[in-house]
């Protein structure tokens, strides 16, 4: 499946996105903050495009001009969540390379993935979550009508070997709607 918006494509990810893929995702400003190490080579990324990004409902982010991943984004089912999420809840979770960052692409890709999960899926409510000083993350739920829900402390960051603070945020159906 495919999704456009105003400025964006989101596609599944294909191989032949390592390269842009490792370029941004070697950044220690990216996937630290989110919860997963830094790709160390083109090899690596085209590894993670096969082991995790190739998952149900996990697209890249990519500008119209070029088809070109920038970053990720991706729809969670509650089996697979970290959240509180129930059977017809889902979870999202997206970055984006830092020359993009402040431009409103990951609020553009968020709320067409709402819509999808709520008038398609039938999603009745949508989580998200952003570990303690992801101030950006924080700011781009708040612009897709999320809420705070409640803080876990001392949570287990498998991927970064570390314990962390983590937010979530919820959205239901009904305020979406609203908004």
């Amino acid at each position: 499946m495919e999704f456009q918006t105003e400025r964006l494509i989101l596609r599944p990810w294909e191989e032949a996105d390592a390269e842009s893929l490792y370029k941004y995702a070697q950044d220690p400003l990216v996937g630290p903050i989110a919860g997963w190490p830094i790709h160390t080579s083109v090899e690596n990324s085209r590894e993670i495009i096969k082991s995790v990004l190739s998952a149900p409902e996990t697209y890249a982010v990519c500008l119209k001009n070029d088809n070109i991943a920038i970053g990720s984004i991706g729809l969670i089912p509650p089996m697979q969540s970290h959240t509180n999420a129930s059977d017809n809840e889902i979870e999202v979770g997206y970055w984006i390379g830092v020359p993009f960052w402040g431009k409103g692409y990951i609020p553009e890709a968020v709320c067409r993935l709402q819509k999808y999960a709520f008038e398609e899926l039938g999603c009745t409510a949508m989580w998200c979550g952003y570990y303690e000083g992801n101030e950006k993350s924080k700011r781009a739920q708040e612009k897709c009508g999320f809420i705070y829900h409640h803080t876990e402390k001392d949570k287990p960051c498998p991927l970064m070997g570390d314990v962390r603070t983590e937010h979530f945020t919820y959205l239901t159906k009904e305020q979406w709607m609203a908004k």
